[in-house]
C-alpha cells in the first residue's frame, strides 16, 4: 500500500516496527452486533497475548473503532472491517489500526472530542478518556486507487481511567 505525504491528517501515523510482540488481525462483520463481537474477541487476544494494558479499555476502545467505521464509515467487501492489534517489542503499547471502504472522515476533530449529553464521551472520545493518539489516512491499493481509510489508535499501556 503507497501513501503519498498527502494522504496523512495532520495527526500522523506511528510507523508499524518490524519487530512486534505480537500482532493480530481478523475481519468484523459491520452489523448490530459489531461493538461486542469486537470486544470479546480482542479481550481474548489481549490476554491470551499477556498484553500489560487495561484489556478493558484496549477492548473497548476496539469495538468504539469497529462500530464507528460500520456505522459512520462504508463496510469492506463482504461487509466486513478490518481490525489489527499490534504491540512493538520496544514498548508496551497497544496499535489498534480499523479499515473500512470509505476514503473521507467528516469532522475529525469534532468527533474525537465529542461528549454526550449525559457526560460519557462519543465514539472517538473513548480513544481520548483512554489517553490515546489518534490519526487516519487514506488507503491505496498496489495501484495507487484509493480503497478506503484507516484509523489508527496508540494506546499505552498505563490506561487505567475508563471511568
Amino acid at each position: 500500500m503507497n501513501l503519498t505525504k498527502s494522504d496523512a491528517t495532520a495527526r500522523e501515523f506511528v510507523a508499524i516496527p518490524d519487530d512486534l510482540k505480537f500482532r493480530w488481525q481478523g475481519k468484523m462483520t459491520a452489523n448490530q452486533w459489531i461493538s461486542g463481537n469486537t470486544r470479546l474477541r480482542a479481550r481474548s487476544r489481549l490476554t491470551a497475548a499477556s498484553w500489560p494494558g487495561n484489556i478493558d479499555a484496549g477492548s473497548r476502545v476496539c469495538a468504539m473503532l469497529t462500530d464507528n467505521a460500520a456505522r459512520h464509515g462504508k463496510p469492506l467487501y463482504g461487509g466486513l472491517i478490518g481490525l489489527r492489534l499490534m504491540c512493538p517489542r520496544e514498548s508496551d503499547d497497544l496499535i489498534i489500526e480499523v479499515d473500512d471502504a470509505a476514503p473521507d472522515f467528516p469532522a475529525f476533530e469534532e468527533s474525537a472530542t465529542k461528549v454526550l449529553d449525559d457526560g460519557q464521551p462519543s465514539g472517538l472520545g473513548w480513544v481520548r478518556r483512554c489517553h490515546g493518539r489518534i490519526a487516519w489516512r487514506v488507503r491505496r491499493d498496489d495501484d495507487g486507487q484509493i480503497v478506503g481509510k484507516t484509523v489508527q489508535v496508540v494506546l499505552p499501556s498505563a490506561t487505567t481511567d475508563l471511568a
